[in-house]
């Protein structure tokens, strides 16, 4: 499999090539950016052969089987849609779009040509999360009462500038980490959160956009959920704890680009340290992107898994601006 790449964008530079190379066969043939210099210099870098600023030109090439796109946010909808159109299958970075409608008219559009449209949303092809997916599953901690994502660091300095100061371009924490959060306990606890409270702030780095977030969730099962994101917390650890009726799930620096962190079972037996798959979780991402599109699996996260964590993270955003509970609609888009 061929790829276009829409965006020289950092995580495209250090992960996804590297991803795609990794499976037999697959290369990256193209790169398209804003400016021809910056597309350039990229493909320079990582020994890509086309690059530009014409999008047009790279889904044309009938080299071109795929397209991943790392552009910012709010270039995701066209850029996707002139893909659908020239009938590539997509990988897209999240949020799928800066707005639910967009994205729901992505994803039916792809539905509708028949193609692969997957979402980027990494962490749920970490063996570590994976690895705490088996234990709730299969009971160990009993009843799940209540999950804490804590996902709240310091944005490095090398990803600051439109994150922090661009509400246009689909700046904030929300946008960039409470999707990922959502993404996170629908793939954990397999439901979706019946209504949320919330409050957002700027709390040190965010210009016209909030940088910090607290959320409450309701589950249908009646578990509690509790995510907290940041961009300002230079000396905190993130991680997931999963508290049941028979026991808990600690697991430390897991919300990671890399295979890393540690989990530990505790229970009435004691603390049991849990070993988990420590395959990278970009290969392990554009893999099961490329068995989906051969007809083997589905993506690891779907354009519709896509947006529903939007749908989840705007919901968060207007709890937090309005100061009343809302509830998640994943319905028809306002």
């Amino acid at each position: 499999m061929n790829w276009a790449f829409v965006g020289a964008s950092t995580i495209a530079g250090q992960y996804l090539v590297g991803a795609v190379r990794a499976q037999a066969g697959s290369d990256v043939r193209w790169v398209v950016s804003g400016t021809a210099d910056r597309a350039a210099s990229f493909a320079r870098a990582h020994g890509i052969a086309g690059s530009g600023t014409d999008l047009a030109a790279a889904l044309a090439a009938p080299s071109v089987d795929a397209v991943y796109i790392s552009s910012t946010n709010e270039k995701h909808y066209a850029q996707a849609m002139a893909a659908i159109a020239a009938g590539k299958h997509i990988l897209c970075e999240k949020p799928l779009a800066t707005s639910i409608a967009d994205a729901a008219d992505m994803v039916q559009a792809a539905e509708t040509a028949g193609l692969v449209f997957a979402i980027n949303h990494h962490l749920r092809s970490a063996g570590s999360l994976r690895a705490v997916r088996e234990m709730i599953a299969l009971g160990k901690v009993g009843k799940v009462l209540s999950l804490r994502m804590f996902h709240a660091v310091e944005l490095p300095v090398h990803l600051r500038g439109w994150r922090l100061d661009n509400p246009g371009a689909g700046g904030g924490v929300i946008a960039d980490l409470t999707v990922h959060n959502a993404d996170c306990v629908r793939f954990l606890l397999g439901e979706d959160p019946m209504s949320i409270v919330a409050h957002l702030d700027a709390t040190g780095l965010g210009k016209g956009v909030e940088d910090s977030a607290m959320s409450v969730w309701a589950m249908p099962s009646g578990a509690m959920v509790f995510s907290h994101e940041s961009f300002t917390h230079p000396f905190a650890a993130s991680g997931i704890e999963v508290h049941g009726t028979k026991g808990s799930i600690l697991a430390r620096g897991v919300l990671s680009q890399e295979p890393k962190g540690e989990i530990d079972l505790v229970t009435t037996t004691g603390i049991t340290r849990v070993d988990y798959d420590r395959t990278g979780l970009y290969e392990a991402v554009v893999q099961n992107f490329v068995a989906a599109v051969a007809g083997k699996s589905a993506p690891a996260a779907s354009g519709r898994d896509g947006l529903k964590s939007l749908q989840i993270a705007e919901a968060v955003r207007r709890a937090a601006l309005t100061g009343q509970r809302q509830t998640v609609n994943y319905g028809e888009p306002r």
